[in-house]
């Protein structure tokens, strides 16, 4: 009876986010172009001015007139221990 569910949520349920896909698109396509608001529409139109963009800052500067970057860490080794031994074998 497993089979019988596996089947249909495959054929019937996986289908309606396809099928409300297509009508979307179907209702989208028949709707009406909004016309665009011209220059004398008292200001409820569509405005095109931005505000400037801000530039990022700079990154910092590298040279003779900046810090010198700082030194990489020393390395350590790591002295390996002895394996373990048995007192009574040698």
């Amino acid at each position: 009876m497993s089979g019988f569910w596996a089947v249909f949520w495959l054929a019937v349920v996986l289908k309606i986010p396809i099928v409300a896909l297509l009508y979307i698109v179907w209702w989208a396509i028949r709707q009406e172009p909004i016309p665009e608001a011209g220059p004398d529409d008292g200001g409820w139109g569509l405005r095109r001015h931005r505000q400037p963009r801000i530039p990022p800052p700079r990154p910092p500067r590298r040279g003779p007139h900046a810090d010198p970057p700082p030194p990489p860490p020393q390395r350590v080794r790591v002295a390996r221990a002895r394996p373990y031994v048995p007192s009574g074998h040698r």
